[in-house]
């Protein structure tokens, strides 16, 4: 579904990814864990055009996306939750969400009504705050909002930055158990993440990134088991 080749990325003269390779498959939740400052972030942001690679390629569905801008790569099924969420603090809870149906256009009420609806079920607690400020909001809800605002650009895939920052134990099981409700909705989800130990134990493979490069990959229950993966991130 997603296959990154090669991957070199430049921050000025400082390479920040290095001939990185990785694939997300159909219908998988894939994690890239690692320390702060390995290039997770970078990965994301370069797969979805807001920052240019030096070279190498982003495959998707066939496409090139480092040929693509940002406003196209979102209409071929691309979302992106950012880290820190980012909401617009000043805008209503359904202003936010229909900011992430913008590719529909003023002319596609019909879809912005039914993806809005959509994200309503999923998360009640958005309806009954429809008209509330998202700056009103606690951090968990807004995380909420964020995801809710991706999914409503009818998503095949989701890139999830760092959605548990920040946020109590008890709201980081609830975020997580939102991921995986939305995975088994159909939506493919490429996620980076600081709490490692969640992450593996939520994800079908991953890949643990080091200074720029993929250190290790496989599948996310093995490597929660792996000696190595413990002692660097799992505090064992």
């Amino acid at each position: 579904m997603l296959k990154v080749e090669n991957l070199n990325v430049y921050y000025g003269v400082i390479q920040a990814i290095e001939n990185v390779s990785l694939e997300v498959n159909d219908g998988e939740i894939v994690t890239l864990i690692g320390a702060n400052g390995a290039g997770k972030t970078t990965i994301l942001h370069t797969i979805t055009g807001l920052k240019k690679a030096t070279s190498g390629t982003v495959l998707w569905d066939g496409k090139d996306l480092l040929k693509e801008e940002p406003s196209r790569i979102v209409t071929h099924g691309v979302a992106h939750v950012p880290e820190g969420r980012h909401v617009f603090v000043d805008m209503t809870v359904r202003e936010n969400l229909e900011m992430g149906a913008y590719r529909y256009g003023r002319k596609d009420k019909d879809k912005v009504a039914e993806r809005m609806e959509a994200v309503f079920q999923r998360f009640p607690r958005l309806k009954e705050r429809q008209n509330q400020l998202a700056g009103t909001f606690s951090g968990g809800e807004q995380q909420m909002l964020a995801v809710g605002r991706a999914l409503m650009s009818d998503p095949r895939i989701i890139l999830m930055d760092e959605p548990s920052m920040g946020l109590s134990p008890l709201l980081v099981q609830e975020i997580f158990a939102i991921i995986r409700e939305v995975n088994r909705q159909g939506i493919t989800i490429l996620l980076v993440e600081q709490n490692a130990k969640m992450a593996l134990k939520t994800a079908d493979r991953a890949y643990v990134l080091e200074t720029g490069k993929i250190k290790l990959s496989g599948d996310a229950r093995e490597l929660l088991r792996n000696d190595e993966v413990k002692k660097a991130y799992l505090g064992a």
